[in-house]
């Protein structure tokens, strides 16, 4: 690859990275670090993960700091956040890494109702106390990130950060995979979102889509795919 062509076209460009439910953008440390390298702005929103509503707002807010056209990149509940926020002007592009894609009036609860196939697992979340949902922390390492330093995820589990019902039941009112380009990485060894349904969402997004052997953690157990990925984005479709 040509560093100096890639450094001359991607210093016009921004990445805004968006984390998912029970984490926060800590986990976008290494691809930070490799689009940064790359000559990208790099951008990492904190979402509170209380109401979609909120995450959106959060997530205009950093949009609106980029200095270039933006790369918006959502991880898990992310996606739903990514649908809505990339209908911003700033949006060139939206990403999806193991992600909720919904549609307009969808919600993730909605999305996550819906059956896995035989032989995939879903989220091991525990019912909800007051107003919160979390992931059961005995079983968060390997659930959520198999292919990661078990030490990493079990101070992941302890540090969990509550998923508000208003996040998770929070309607999309705006899809931005209608009228952007869009791309899809599926996480096939995935024991939080069935690898089924994220080919089913990306299929319905019409994006472009690769598969890797990967946790639910993609960011954290493949960095450099998912920057290689990201990077992709940047590029007109063929």
């Amino acid at each position: 690859m040509n560093t100096v062509s890639l450094t001359s076209k991607e210093s016009k460009l921004s990445v805004v990275l968006v984390h998912g439910a029970f984490v926060d953008g800590s986990g976008w440390q290494a691809v930070h670090r490799m689009l940064s390298a790359r000559g990208y702005e790099v951008l990492v929103v904190q979402n509170p993960t209380i109401t979609l509503e909120g995450d959106v707002a959060a997530t205009e807010r950093v949009i609106g700091l980029a200095r270039h056209p933006v790369i918006l990149v959502g991880h898990s509940y992310g996606g739903a956040v990514v649908t809505e926020a990339g209908d911003h002007p700033k949006v060139i592009a939206v990403v999806y890494l193991a992600a909720f894609v919904p549609d307009v009036g969808e919600s993730v609860a909605a999305l996550n109702a819906q059956p896995a196939e035989p032989g995939e697992a879903k989220a091991p979340v525990l019912p909800p106390q007051d107003g919160f949902l979390m992931v059961d922390p005995a079983q968060f390492p390997a659930a959520f990130g198999a292919d990661v330093r078990l030490e990493q995820t079990r101070f992941m589990a302890a540090s969990q950060v509550p998923w508000g019902l208003g996040a998770v039941t929070g309607t999309v009112t705006r899809a931005a995979w209608r009228n952007k380009p869009t791309h899809y990485l599926v996480a096939l060894d995935d024991l939080m979102i069935p690898p089924s349904a994220q080919r089913r969402m990306a299929s319905r997004a019409g994006a472009r889509t690769i598969e890797i052997a990967s946790s639910h953690a993609v960011m954290l157990a493949r960095p450099d795919e998912v920057a290689s990925f990201i990077e992709t984005a940047t590029s007109p479709a063929e």
